[in-house]
């Protein structure tokens, strides 16, 4: 967790905050999209992005978390949705109303390589033929890009 969220919680306990992300759809030359294994337990698979830090703008988030979380460099060629309207609650009790910026993703350079911190395995799957999505923001964003209603505003 971001040190900025761990401090806004020491202060105002489990209440409902924004908690800001962003993240990206990166393809392959094939077309197939990554995702992120993000438990070694449970079948948690999602896109590649996180929490955005004070002062980061959603793209610069988006670059900085994939680069950790994949080993790739990516640059953001196109805003494909902002989801805005979801909540979760984690296992401590702290209540969120996510924010997320999702960008298509170009891949720069970089290897593709797992940390079994925050990423148990990346794989490129056919976008029409995906792993369950952990999260309903990702689940209708993968919705929004098939449907060719982008940029998706929700």
């Amino acid at each position: 967790m971001a040190g900025w969220i761990k401090d806004i919680r020491s202060k105002i306990g489990s209440d409902l905050i924004f908690v800001n992300s962003a993240g990206g759809w990166i393809e392959d030359d094939e077309g197939k999209v990554l995702l992120q294994k993000r438990s070694a337990i449970l079948d948690h698979w999602g896109f590649p992005g996180g929490i955005i830090e004070l002062g980061e703008s959603a793209s610069e988030a988006a670059v900085r978390e994939i680069r950790e979380e994949t080993g790739l460099i990516v640059s953001p060629i196109e805003l494909l949705g902002v989801y805005s309207k979801y909540f979760a609650t984690c296992e401590n009790g702290d209540q969120c109303q996510t924010f997320t910026v999702f960008f298509r993703m170009k891949i720069i350079s970089g290897e593709l390589s797992i940390d079994n911190k925050e990423t148990f395995e990346l794989s490129f799957f056919s976008p029409t033929s995906l792993p369950h999505l952990i999260y309903e923001q990702h689940q209708q964003l993968v919705s929004d890009v098939l449907a060719g209603c982008i940029p998706a505003f929700r």
